[in-house]
């Protein structure tokens, strides 16, 4: 855009946060300090921003929380975060009266779900004569470049993307902190609270339990915590590089343990990206100079990628009907079972212990959640994965529009063809006691279970009635029997697969699917064999592979 276009008699520059609430590595930050004599930072709540449309009380604190670290690092430079409630458009329309605005910069929100929003704001700009910048930090690569690269349509498959990927060059690294020292920011007295962070309940979202609103496991939001959280997290991927792997939750999740995960963070931007993916992958080549860095080391990245990318021109994205990537699979529709799978109710411990973390926390760990999809889908209840996403939209901290309904279409065989068969992947009780082989998640989740001895735990409906009865937990009194029989159900869904790819055979679909076999298990945390030499399966506990 032409700087000669307006008439910059004093420069007053906006910076608007959405996603991206860090200090860190954000170009568009830095892009409004440059050549600005007068600087404000704001939010505005418009009832969808980040989420928050379909957020229940973990992922709306946790942005509450981002929203203050914010603030607070902005009154230590001098300013302060101005927070709004209301129609962006209508918002920037009295601001740049009332401030003087000439200048407005935001990163991209990458998802089509925020175009419009961002093209009324751009068009007001134009209309008022100030200039706006925007800038690329929430994703490694601009998604457009890589959909370019690719003859201008996004790879449909992953390893076509990290081909694609390959063409556009590495992610650029993170940038500095931003100097606020020569600008002027203001602090507002604040009359009449006017630009206060609200708090949840300000905004209508309360705590369901007393259990969510003080969980076990506590993510808390914001970019300082977040860079504590990544500081940590680099810990624990050195010691895996130095014994020889990476990914070191791959193999042995720690389900009990205070979160390492950075998604979250990421999900809102309080972590850069970008500052992740080169820490990897620097920490790796100080340790192995003379190696090439495995694709692995920065996978669930890059599957991160692949997604926003998949979804940037398809606003359909996250539903079956019309989405040009899905599969459309006549799935049932069975109301009771879908509460008792969204409530933990569903009999089978290690499902309601995830499904039970995920409500109270909104976190369950990603093997979790491919189990649960897998058994609300194709495993064993056959309902669609789109009730599934609604769910996890409302609970998860770190669901985005795209990531969480690409998970969901790729788990329930809904992106792929035949590669995703649930009986050789997931079964309730074999897959949970591989990734709990003490049982003490189940414990923590489903506390009703606390008693129970470990050999019936994870199918406690197979326990005598006088083991039941000494563990105070007599299955359909204390603890609901299983809601349907997984061998049984699980035959049927993979009929009921076979006729739908049947059916869709001789029609043409630009689905996305796997690659190959090593790109399926990879995605779905199953190693690729057991000390022994056989294949590891989630059907079996997959002995000896605790010491990979």
């Amino acid at each position: 855009m032409s700087k000669d276009k307006y008439n910059l008699k004093k420069d007053v520059s906006v910076h608007w946060f959405r996603h991206g609430l860090r200090l860190y590595d954000n170009p568009a930050l830095l892009a409004a300090l440059e050549n600005c004599e007068q600087f404000y930072a704001i939010f505005i709540f418009d009832g969808e921003v980040a989420g928050t449309k379909t957020a229940a009380y973990p992922r709306m604190s946790f942005l509450i929380e981002c929203l203050h670290d914010l603030n607070k690092q902005l009154k230590e430079k001098g300013g302060q975060l101005y927070v709004f409630r209301g129609d962006p458009v209508e918002t920037f329309t009295n601001l740049f009266k009332e401030w003087g605005v000439t200048k407005l910069t935001f990163e991209v929100d990458p998802e089509p779900i925020w175009y419009e929003r961002d093209n009324k704001v751009k068009a007001l700009c134009e209309k008022k004569n100030v200039k706006w910048e925007e800038y690329h930090g929430h994703t490694l690569w601009n998604p457009n470049e890589v959909i370019e690269n690719n003859g201008g349509s996004p790879p449909l498959t992953f390893k076509l993307f990290t081909q694609t990927s390959e063409l556009v060059g590495l992610p650029p690294r993170p940038r500095a902190y931003p100097d606020f020292s020569k600008v002027k920011m203001d602090v507002s007295n604040n009359d009449n609270n006017r630009f206060f962070i609200p708090t949840c309940e300000d905004l209508g979202v309360f705590p369901e339990t007393e259990h969510q609103k003080n969980p076990l496991n506590h993510y808390i939001g914001g970019e300082v915590r977040g860079r504590k959280l990544l500081e940590t997290r680099m810990k624990v991927e050195s010691v895996a590089y130095e014994s020889g792997y990476c990914m070191p939750n791959q193999y042995k999740p720690d389900l009990l343990g205070p979160p390492l995960s950075l998604s979250p963070h990421l999900r809102f931007g309080s972590i850069s990206v970008r500052e992740f993916y080169w820490r990897l992958r620097d920490t790796y080549t100080e340790m192995y100079p003379d190696k090439d860095i495995p694709v692995s080391l920065t996978a669930m990245l890059i599957w991160r990628e692949y997604f926003y990318t998949m979804s940037v021109n398809n606003i359909k994205f996250n539903q079956m009907a019309d989405n040009p990537v899905c599969l459309n699979i006549k799935w049932y529709k069975n109301q009771e079972q879908l509460e008792k799978w969204t409530n933990g109710q569903t009999g089978f411990p290690w499902i309601d212990a995830c499904m039970n973390q995920l409500r109270t926390e909104g976190w369950v760990h990603h093997v979790g959640r491919h189990m649960v999809a897998c058994f609300l889908t194709r495993g064993d209840l056959w309902i669609s994965w789109e009730d599934g996403l609604k769910v996890f939209d409302k609970y998860l901290i770190d669901a985005d529009w795209s990531v969480c309904a690409g998970n969901w279409m790729w788990v329930s065989s809904s992106a792929f063809e035949k590669m995703l068969q649930c009986p050789k992947c997931f079964s309730p009780g074999m897959y949970g006691r591989r990734m709990d082989p003490t049982g003490e998640y189940i414990r923590r989740y489903v506390p009703e279970l606390g008693k129970m001895s470990l050999n019936y735990i994870f199918e406690p409906w197979k326990a005598p009635q006088e083991v039941q009865e000494k563990a105070g937990c007599v299955i359909g009194k204390d603890y609901p029997p299983p809601m349907v029989n997984h061998r049984e159900a699980s035959q049927r869904n993979q009929k009921l697969m076979e006729e739908a790819k049947n059916l869709l055979m001789n029609k043409k679909n630009s689905h996305c699917c796997p690659s190959d076999e090593k790109e399926v298990r990879d995605f779905v945390w199953l190693p690729d064999h057991t000390p022994a030499g056989s294949v590891c399966s989630g059907d079996t506990l997959c002995g000896g592979i605790e010491s990979l």
